[in-house]
């Protein structure tokens, strides 16, 4: 069964918040409040919590996945990012943006686009979030959390521990969280381009 834990969702308590990283760290999977919506996470490296998280989603290797960052220093690890790419991320971020980069070598193989070699990047204004990445002081494997078959993300924490209690780790309780996509930024030979516009609003990017 799944814990389930009441965070303030301006003021999070850092002793669950703690508790939370050990979870984390000891191979759990979590839900927890984004800025746009309940997503699910799990440690960058551990291939067993992701592979829950794929199953749970039921996503297939072709799906852009998303690491959750606490600052542009810990996204220029894991991405190839440009001057260009540097000041727009900088400009919009804390956010609900997604940005869509060259992974380094510093992603494994098995979270970047199977193609492309790309991999999505986030630094969301949720207290809850950021503390998480902050105390962790590693980025977060990060999925939205909208179950098969649905169109939007679980909004109720407590309908996520009904739905999924047996299959996570801990849920993370901030208040309803309504969904709002981020807005997907790809940055591609040609500059940045929006490939999906959701909540965020970046100004004079073409579509």
């Amino acid at each position: 069964m799944a814990q389930f834990f009441e965070v303030h969702h301006e003021n999070p308590q850092l002793r669950l918040i703690h508790r939370a990283v050990d979870i984390i760290r000891q191979g759990g999977v979590i839900a927890y409040p984004t800025d746009s919506s309940y997503a699910l996470a799990c440690h960058i490296g551990d291939k067993q919590a992701m592979d829950k998280i794929r199953r749970i989603r039921q996503l297939d290797d072709k799906h852009d996945f998303t690491l959750v960052c606490k600052d542009l220093a810990q996204v220029s690890t894991f991405t190839k990012i440009g001057n260009d790419a540097f000041r727009l991320i900088k400009a919009l971020t804390p956010g609900p943006f997604t940005f869509i980069l060259e992974a380094t070598k510093e992603v494994p193989r098995r979270l970047q686009h199977p193609k492309k070699k790309t991999i999505g990047i986030r630094i969301p204004d949720h207290p809850v979030a950021q503390m998480l990445v902050r105390e962790l002081d590693e980025a977060l494997f990060s999925s939205t959390l909208v179950l098969p078959g649905d169109t939007d993300a679980l909004s109720d924490p407590y309908n996520i521990r009904e739905k999924l209690d047996h299959e996570l780790d801990l849920v993370i309780d901030a208040g309803i969280i309504e969904f709002e996509p981020t807005t997907v930024i790809e940055f591609t030979g040609n500059g940045p381009v929006i490939i999906r516009q959701g909540k965020g609003i970046a100004d004079n990017l073409t579509q």
